[in-house]
């Protein structure tokens, strides 16, 4: 299968990033929408996956001027396909585009080895956010590598 990562701005692809972050992270996850949808969203460079034969979004994520990337999020069924991939590799181009030195993304615990093997560094203390205990991650972005598979609220 083959999709498509496109940049789209929030204020009109905001009903199909809805969608896929609500389907992941609100319904499977039980992140509550209060947090899930913040003031961020109206800031953030967004991209957004699709199926290049249907044209459904499956997927989506976010880079602030921070370097925060967050809400990665790929629909269950496509997880298998690594959609996560093709998103990651859009939001550290969007970086590049946004001449920053530096990423970072705020890990679930179970994935920080993972980030570590690809030249994420833990930075900070454990944080608990919507439940779940995270640990801050930051990569230079000339040596970012793009993980196997993970979601990132």
């Amino acid at each position: 299968m083959s999709y498509t990562v496109s940049r789209v701005k929030w204020e009109q692809a905001a009903p199909l990033l809805k969608n896929v972050r609500e389907q992941v992270f609100v319904y499977e996850w039980r992140i509550p929408k209060k947090i899930e949808f913040d003031r961020k969203d109206h800031f953030a460079n967004h991209v957004l996956a699709c199926h290049d034969k249907t044209q459904q979004p499956i997927g989506t994520g976010r880079i602030l001027s921070s370097g925060e990337i967050s809400r990665i999020a790929v629909l269950k069924r496509y997880r298998k396909d690594q959609v996560d991939r093709i998103i990651l590799q859009k939001l550290f181009s969007i970086a590049q585009e946004m001449k920053l030195k530096e990423i970072f993304i705020y890990s679930p615990l179970e994935t920080i080895d993972y980030f570590r093997e690809n030249h994420f560094n833990t930075s900070g203390a454990v944080f608990m956010e919507a439940g779940m205990p995270k640990q801050k991650m930051t990569c230079l972005l000339n040596k970012a590598t793009v993980a196997k598979y993970y979601l990132s609220h």
